[in-house]
């Protein structure tokens, strides 16, 4: 074959190939991701509450969606704020710095909010705010970051924790239901306050309303239904919110999702969300928690109306953003907050199960008397909140004390206390990063506002701080909860293989094909991703 003809074969070959490539397009990234976390959704109510659903809430999300059956968090003892950090960063507070929605600060050992700054005051609202505490990046920063700040990102939520560390640094805007006067507010950290948020209170503003607002069983056969076991339920109820607390104790009922709902859409009509080729992110948080934070023993058939009116927003959201942005072109990603908010307090002394009550207060000072009969006098134990004592790191290394050693004598006293079943250091939990049962309590764990000492109490106990009136009913009982991933053509699957929330993140940004967030080291879901 002469020089000639060998040209033409290879230019030919060439053409095949840019041909082939030219075929072979990449799948679509979604125009919008809308993650959903529900605050105390859980599995067996979201399953026991079924035969009262629609069928295009969370029975569409089982039948069609992919969902992973039994999602847990990477770290012990999660609430609302560090569920939501967690979701957002793809790490746990030992990372992105949320502790919880309080902790204490080291210099002044005065509660710190998790999203207090006063260097940026709120809109709408006297609380100033921003996400200060959070040290790392976020799903929606890095969105910001890849679209070269093109990729819109919006937070919606009842309260201001979820509401700005969901939305992350770069966001362009973050909304929550103020408690005081019930308007939707937000802060000057992300700028002005939304055109579309000033139109929604102008017409149909909470604090106008919430006089006229009364919450009922939303039909017959959520009255009717009876789950629990205790026999307590089969009373009909009505609650109208008035007084100073009105507003907390509507963000602790069914009724505040659909306030959610209605406010998500007005952000869908009052922007351009959704509606080009770069992708979008829109935070929404529901409440699926008991009524006023009261346990589900004193009001049991409100928990299951919250599930049955929590069914139909979550279809309701659906309808709206597909309606906008077109079916398939949007993909839904709900799960929880992974916490139970409050136990039954029961006796269990009369059923001869071992309980008792363990006094935090009691402890800091049984402690302190400990050390100075070892050390001298001194001031070696500073705070306690929940189940952390904060120690004197000042004192201690003045009187150059080894700290180590002050932590082992610290735990060898501690462990002799009724209804202590453990004592762990900040040592302890730094250098036993991976000592089976050990990782979640290290992940929830971080240097700069945790305790020195962090102390188990036994199941059945109940721990009281004297100091501040807390009292928190120890249970390790699983508590599962699901995760769903819904719409953009994927597969309806169900996989029950144990998968942690924290991989949320860096599944996402696969799917919408921009970075992870920039301490988050974990791979991707299996199975979810686009379709061509």
């Amino acid at each position: 074959m002469n020089t000639r003809a060998n040209k033409l074969l290879s230019t030919v070959i060439l053409l095949m190939t840019v041909v082939g490539v030219d075929a072979q397009t990449a799948p679509e990234v979604p125009r919008l991701v809308v993650n959903i976390m529900i605050d105390q959704l859980r599995t067996d109510y979201m399953e026991a509450f079924s035969p009262l659903y629609s069928g295009q809430g969370f029975l569409r999300l089982m039948k069609q969606g992919h969902m992973f059956s039994q999602a847990e968090y990477p770290f012990d003892t999660p609430d609302r704020a560090s569920a939501a950090a967690c979701l957002a960063s793809g790490t746990s507070p030992y990372v992105n710095g949320v502790v919880g929605e309080v902790w204490l600060d080291r210099q002044t050992l005065q509660p710190v909010y998790c999203v207090d700054d006063k260097n940026f005051a709120g809109s709408q609202t006297s609380d100033a705010t921003s996400p200060l505490y959070l040290a790392v990046s976020t799903l929606g920063d890095e969105l910001k970051v890849s679209t070269e700040g093109r990729g819109m990102v919006i937070s919606i939520a009842p309260n201001r924790d979820a509401a700005v560390l969901s939305a992350g640094h770069a966001a362009d805007a973050a909304l929550w239901i103020d408690d005081q006067t019930g308007r939707w507010c937000s802060t000057t950290y992300y700028g002005d306050y939304p055109q579309w948020a000033t139109e929604y209170e102008a017409k149909s503003s909470l604090s106008k309303r919430i006089g006229s607002i009364t919450w009922t069983p939303v039909n017959e056969s959520v009255g009717n239904f009876n789950y629990f076991v205790s026999g307590t339920a089969g009373k009909p109820f009505n609650h109208k919110f008035s007084g100073d607390r009105r507003f907390r104790e509507f963000k602790a009922s069914a009724c505040v999702n659909e306030e959610v709902t209605n406010f998500v859409k007005q952000a869908i009509k009052g922007t351009t969300i959704g509606m080009d080729g770069v992708s979008d992110l829109l935070n929404v948080t529901y409440y699926a928690g008991n009524y006023d934070h009261q346990s589900v023993g004193s009001y049991p058939i409100e928990i299951q109306d919250t599930y049955v009116r929590l069914d139909y927003q979550i279809a309701e959201l659906i309808n709206a953003v597909e309606n906008r942005v077109g079916e398939g072109k949007a993909l839904f990603v709900i799960t929880s907050s992974g916490y139970a908010d409050t136990e039954d307090a029961t006796d269990l002394s009369k059923y001869r199960i071992p309980s008792g009550t363990f006094s935090i207060s009691r402890a800091q000072l049984l402690l302190n008397m400990y050390l100075i009969a070892v050390y001298g006098e001194g001031q070696y134990v500073e705070a306690s909140r929940e189940n952390e004592l904060y120690l004197n790191l000042k004192l201690i290394e003045e009187r150059n004390l080894n700290l180590a050693e002050v932590l082992e004598r610290c735990s060898d006293f501690l462990i002799q206390l009724s209804g202590v079943r453990d004592v762990y250091s900040s040592q302890r939990l730094a250098l036993g990063a991976w000592t089976p049962g050990i990782s979640k309590l290290r992940n929830a764990y971080n240097p700069k506002c945790s305790g020195d000492i962090l102390i188990q109490v036994s199941p059945g106990w109940t721990l009281v701080n004297e100091t501040t009136h807390e009292q928190i009913i120890t249970r390790e009982s699983y508590m599962g909860f699901p995760l769903f991933f819904f719409g953009c053509k994927l597969p309806a699957q169900v996989n029950n293989t144990p998968v942690t929330v924290d991989r949320v993140a860096p599944t996402l940004a696969k799917v919408m094909r921009i970075r992870a967030p920039n301490a988050c080291s974990l791979a991707p879901l299996p199975g979810v991703q686009m379709q061509q």
